[in-house]
């Protein structure tokens, strides 16, 4: 341990990101990454960035890109703030709405970086269990909170909330700020953003990662009141004012604009997944209902840790996490039709090899 090292960095607990292995060929079903190119209109985007471009700071507020959020989302661009990735945006909330002596909360199955924010920022955070069929109940969660960040589709479970019950939540709690995590929305979720002009306690995190295939360029947005996106501004522009660069500005403009692509490779994404989720249970494993790009399941009887390692001996990443409520749970992406196709072979000669 370096004798360098501060207390903040002797103490954490970092996120552990999915494997990107490098030394062999895998099935990758382990990082929810879209299983499709980005739009040709990226591609086209990109590829017209030119030197003169390259050489300049970019634009620090992503006028162009956030006009199209805006006009794409009903909200005027002091609504919307974009970043590197929803996970920037999601640190910048911490520091920017919460205090060391205010209280946050979020469910123990959830996105695992909210906890570790938490720690970094030194906030003091509540973990409450959702319920047995891993779905959430607000009534359990003290009326005395600052915030609240709630995963809508849940991750790793895809299990979704209904609108109208955040709009309730809202209304219950209105001195409480509920940042909605959307990184899943597009796959079968309902969206909260049409809330944002009504609610002053609501802020919406999305990303271009998951159904605009754009993980690689790393672009996140949030969506809320001019006032909490002039917080967010003040903690980014504390840090890094140039925090997007002129390529992922382009390039997540073109995404946004081809509607047509989009449309067409999140529904056949979500017609894998409901083929999938069919087929598994046809096999005997047991699924939670998924409204995202992922299937969250188990095989009773058989260790998760004993799946994943038989998947990966056949050439299948897919992810596990060490809790103690879903250590036997596994979460697989969903790929190419192919791709699913050969984890159904895979999982359907394991349970026959079982019996």
């Amino acid at each position: 341990m370096s004798r360098f090292y501060s207390d903040t960095v002797k103490n954490i607990s970092p996120y552990v990101p999915g494997e990107q292995p490098k030394d062999r060929r895998f099935i990758k079903l382990n990082t929810n990454e879209n299983p499709y190119p980005a739009s040709p209109a990226v591609i086209e985007a990109v590829r017209s960035v030119t030197g003169l471009e390259a050489r300049l700071y970019p634009d620090p507020e992503a006028s162009a890109l956030r006009r199209t959020l805006a006009d794409h989302s009903g909200l005027a661009m002091n609504q919307v703030f974009v970043g590197n990735g929803s996970d920037e945006v999601l640190a910048m909330v911490f520091p920017a709405f919460f205090n060391r002596t205010d209280t946050i909360a979020f469910p123990d199955i959830t996105y695992s970086f909210y906890p570790v924010y938490a720690a970094l920022y030194e906030i003091p955070s509540l973990i409450i269990a959702l319920a047995e069929d891993f779905t959430i109940d607000f009534n359990a969660y003290p009326n005395n909170l600052k915030g609240f960040l709630l995963a809508n589709p849940n991750a790793p479970t895809g299990i979704a909330v209904s609108a109208g019950k955040i709009e309730e939540l809202l209304q219950l709690r209105p001195d409480m700020l509920l940042v909605v995590d959307e990184a899943y929305i597009d796959f079968g979720g309902e969206s909260v953003i049409s809330l944002v002009p009504r609610y002053d306690n609501l802020l919406v995190v999305q990303t271009m990662s998951k159904a605009r295939s754009l993980a690689g360029l790393r672009v996140g947005m949030a969506f809320g009141a001019p006032e909490l996106i002039k917080g967010l501004e003040s903690i980014r522009d504390s840090f890094n004012s140039y925090t997007l660069d002129v390529v992922a500005q382009r390039a997540a403009k073109a995404a946004y604009e081809d509607v047509a692509y989009f449309k067409k490779t999140r529904q056949t994404i979500m017609t894998t997944r409901d083929r999938a989720v069919a087929a598994l249970l046809e096999i005997g494993m047991q699924v939670c209902p998924s409204s995202a790009n992922f299937i969250f399941c188990t095989l009773p009887g058989v260790a998760g840790a004993e799946v994943q390692q038989y998947l990966r001996d056949n050439g299948v990443l897919v992810r596990r996490f060490a809790m103690e409520r879903i250590e036997d749970w596994l979460r697989i992406t969903v790929g190419l039709e192919e791709e699913m196709d050969e984890v159904i072979r895979l999982l359907r000669l394991l349970v026959q090899q079982q019996g």
